[in-house]
């Protein structure tokens, strides 16, 4: 579907190459499913590294999902305090019509995966850092062995 706007439609390209990798790795058809777990991760994500952070990472999202990224967003209270997964499923699974814990661990790997490949590794790296240890094995090995490398070069 082409808008005749070059900027709108590279932003509905660029966010349905997005959903279909989260489609990828979900192994599942089903968009809308997709979608889902791309936004309720997207908030928990955004909630969880606080506003100035948000901002920097929301900047390099296709401006498409930039407005679900920020949709009904607000930071008072933010960032929040999840220290382990279970509560960080939690967070995120409110937003889901229907999931168990597992759906929603394989709904964060999957969108942090496809995050770290399309925005800056740095910030991928700086977002995954603000995790404690035991989360951050959510996101993918590459992200990981980056922060532990530059944790051991701040030593």
């Amino acid at each position: 579907m082409a808008t005749g706007l070059d900027v709108f439609d590279k932003t509905v390209q660029e966010s349905n190459l997005w959903l279909k990798d989260i489609m990828d790795r979900l192994n599942t058809n089903d968009r809308h499913h997709a979608y889902s777990i791309l936004r309720a991760v997207l908030h928990g994500l955004r909630d969880r590294i606080g506003p100035e952070s948000a901002a920097h990472l929301g900047a390099q999202l296709p401006m498409l999902l930039r407005g679900v990224f920020y949709e009904g967003w607000d930071p008072t209270g933010k960032p929040t305090k999840e220290r382990h997964e279970l509560e960080f499923f939690v967070h995120i699974g409110r937003e889901l019509p229907r999931s168990d814990t597992i759906e929603v661990e394989e709904g964060v790997r999957a969108v942090f995966d496809v995050l770290s490949k399309h925005i800056d590794r740095g910030e991928a790296v700086k977002i995954a850092s603000m995790f404690p240890l035991e989360m951050r094995k959510l996101w993918p090995g590459f992200v990981q062995s980056e922060v532990r490398g530059r944790q051991r070069g701040a030593a």
